[in-house]
């Protein structure tokens, strides 16, 4: 049964559902549009007797949270785009030491510095690895502050679940906007076991190891191919997407996050000039929804598809692999913490569904 609604900020929202989820360890390094997260921790984590260390760095942070999450602790750290960059090493070692931790990007504007205005510039970063090595992330994209909500409740889980790291990504406009929120009066939360964690032998005659180091190249490979069969078990379980209006759609829109919620209304007005579209909103950027986006491609009445993003180009190209050629793949980004209007997605589909060259 959920509460009644409250308005919060979408960064408080991400640290209260952590909370909600058992996390009680937090390690994190302050850089906008998302230091609130970290200004919630600090001061509930006192309040709940957590643990919450501003560290000097986010090499540091990251390296935290492997300590924390190798004892089988709940563990969460955030930052933004340069920050994030800063603790890929970290992240590529907890992917091959196979930890359970849930990292927070909302993304601003690259590359470089860039600005505090929203962005969709890290999607390569966090759907392709983004540290050395062969691993993958589980990359979730909520549009909504209480998707913010109920998915960051669902990353810790789903972090235990796949021994993996989960990367929640939004942008500048998500963390910062206020939006209601109904919180539950009970959390999903499963708690799984973690005979594998470092708390003491206990009755186990050898000693847990959390390592990411193995020299032997036959080893190596080993663990790799472990790595890519748990992979295939995340991608065969846990796509997840918003589909609307796919049944007659002429125009298809891909669109993730804060596109997804400005190209909603473009929908409705191509309906009232007679024009059909639907969307495919992906919730999970890794697995990405490839196969309802084949699917839909193969429909007769599906003439395009339009990828809309705050970025050069870039979840475009997995549309695109995903489309296969069956039809055409049509893209509309802005940059540097620009928004796209919903007039220019709308002359997009007009000219599109024209057939005219956009």
């Amino acid at each position: 049964m959920a509460q009644k609604r409250v308005l919060m900020k979408g960064n408080e929202v991400i640290a209260e559902a952590a909370i909600r989820a058992g996390c009680r360890n937090y390690f994190g390094y302050p850089i906008t549009p998302q230091t609130e997260v970290m200004h919630y921790m600090a001061k509930k984590m006192v309040q709940i007797g957590g643990n919450f260390v501003q560290a000097e760095s986010e090499v540091s942070a990251i390296n935290m949270v492997y300590g924390a999450a190798s004892a089988g602790a709940r563990v969460m750290t955030s930052s933004s785009s340069p920050g994030i960059s800063l603790k890929q090493e970290g992240i590529s070692y907890i992917a091959g030491a196979e930890l359970p931790a849930v990292v927070v990007n909302i993304v601003r504007a690259g590359p470089g510095l860039g600005g505090i205005q929203p962005a969709q510039g890290d999607y390569f970063q966090a759907t392709k690895g983004g540290g050395h090595g062969d691993y993958r992330n589980l990359v979730i994209a909520p549009a909504s502050v209480q998707e913010l909500y109920e998915l960051t409740v669902e990353a810790f889980n789903l972090a235990d679940k796949y021994r993996m790291l989960v990367m929640i990504l939004g942008d500048g406009t998500l963390g910062q906007m206020m939006e209601p929120v109904a919180f539950r009066d009970e959390e999903p939360v499963v708690n799984y076991e973690k005979p594998w964690a470092c708390t003491g032998r206990g009755d186990r005659k050898e000693h847990n190891t959390i390592t990411s180091i193995y020299i032997d190249p036959d080893v190596l490979e080993k663990k790799n191919l472990e790595l890519q069969e748990k992979y295939k078990v995340v991608e065969e379980n846990e796509v997840r997407y918003e589909a609307i209006g796919l049944e007659d759609a002429e125009i298809v829109i891909t669109a993730f996050s804060t596109c997804s919620r400005i190209s909603k209304n473009v929908i409705r007005q191509a309906a009232e000039m007679g024009i059909k579209v639907g969307m495919i909103r992906p919730i999970t950027l890794w697995p990405f929804p490839s196969k309802i986006i084949a699917e839909t491609a193969a429909k007769s009445n599906v003439k395009a598809f339009l990828d809309v993003e705050l970025n050069a180009g870039q979840m475009v190209e997995d549309v695109r692999l995903a489309v296969n050629g069956q039809k055409p793949v049509y893209f509309h980004g802005r940059m540097g913490g620009n928004l796209p209007t919903q007039k220019e997605i709308l002359d997009k589909i007009v000219e599109i569904h024209k057939g005219g060259n956009v």
